[in-house]
């Protein structure tokens, strides 16, 4: 429902990252609320994280995606923001007291994207071929299913990456389809991944709303663009996620999708190298969702995540929420 009159602010700002795929989504969102309040003027705040400027280390090893958000809640935090735009799948499993996801939009395809200019697909990658991925998750996924390749980190934005698979610095790369898909660049995916290749990560493809819990007056004016039935499937992600101490740090999956008025959600903790895989699923009513997930952990726990988790070293089977 549209605000009174009266209630809708003047003036927005929104804040993001200021990579091109991250400025794509802040102004999709700036575009729809416009549609919605032409009496208000939105505008862009672009930010640089820590995130952005760390790019010759892996997000594990740099303190997670948390990074790419921290600014932002600062210049929310400050007032020099009023949103903030974020992927899903950067946000950490726990809002820092006095924030708030006032929306979540209706998601893009959740897939990862294998890219290559000279192969069809993985099986068509020779033994020791490089691949190049920014994930721990596909890392694990990639290593347990093709054993034969070899994983490198690769970091930077959309852009940079795909440059390095054009230079020869690699066969092949793993891409989030919605990012490519969301830059005009569908062209260059040369096959979509099912989920059961590689199980995307925990809100992959959705866009969340962020802003201060003092604000009901924004809380309410990004309400005409929270799509329930994302919200409801990222929310039963998000929370098997938190009950594994999910972050960049493990190699972790989540996806659910809502078939037939059935949520089902699929969850996975591996270890890095791919030799140790606990997958499982299960299937509830969508509002039901958060408990599905809690559920969900406790079965990849009795089913053997714990030890993994615990193998990873010293607070990385804790590290949920900001790094």
């Amino acid at each position: 429902m549209i605000m009174p009159n009266s209630s809708i602010p003047a003036k927005v700002v929104i804040a993001t990252r200021e990579s091109l795929l991250a400025l794509w989504q802040a102004n999709f969102i700036r575009e729809r609320l416009s549609e919605l309040y032409p009496q208000t003027e939105f505008s862009i705040l672009g930010m640089t994280t820590r995130g952005d400027q760390i790019l010759d280390m892996s997000l594990s090893k740099i303190g997670g995606k948390g990074l790419f958000i921290k600014e932002l809640e600062q210049a929310l935090e400050d007032r020099r923001a009023d949103i903030a735009v974020h992927s899903m799948k950067d946000v950490p499993m726990d809002m820092p007291d006095g924030f708030s996801l006032a929306a979540i939009h209706e998601r893009e395809d959740p897939r990862d994207a294998f890219v290559s200019n000279e192969y069809r697909s993985l099986d068509a990658l020779p033994a020791g071929s490089l691949v190049g991925t920014s994930s721990l998750r596909r890392e694990s996924q990639l290593r347990a299913l093709y054993p034969r390749l070899e994983v490198r980190p690769l970091r930077g934005n959309v852009q940079t990456r795909l440059r390095k698979l054009d230079e020869g610095q690699f066969a092949a790369i793993i891409l989030a389809a919605a990012g490519l898909k969301r830059l005009g660049l569908e062209n260059r995916i040369t096959a979509l991944l099912d989920a059961e290749i590689s199980l995307p990560a925990v809100g992959q493809g959705a866009l969340g709303i962020e802003c201060r819990t003092d604000r009901p007056d924004l809380i309410s004016l990004v309400q005409p663009l929270h799509h329930l039935e994302t919200a409801q499937c990222v929310e039963a992600e998000r929370s098997m996620s938190r009950a594994l101490g999910g972050s960049c740090q493990v190699p972790l999956g989540g996806f659910a999708e809502i078939i037939d008025g059935i949520l089902r959600l699929r969850g996975f903790v591996g270890s890095q190298d791919g030799k140790c895989m606990i997958s499982d699923e299960l299937r509830g009513e969508p509002e039901l969702g958060a408990a599905i997930g809690s559920q969900l952990a406790r079965n990849l726990k009795v089913r053997g995540a714990e030890e993994i988790l615990a193998a990873l070293g010293p607070g990385r089977a804790e590290s949920v929420s900001h790094p």
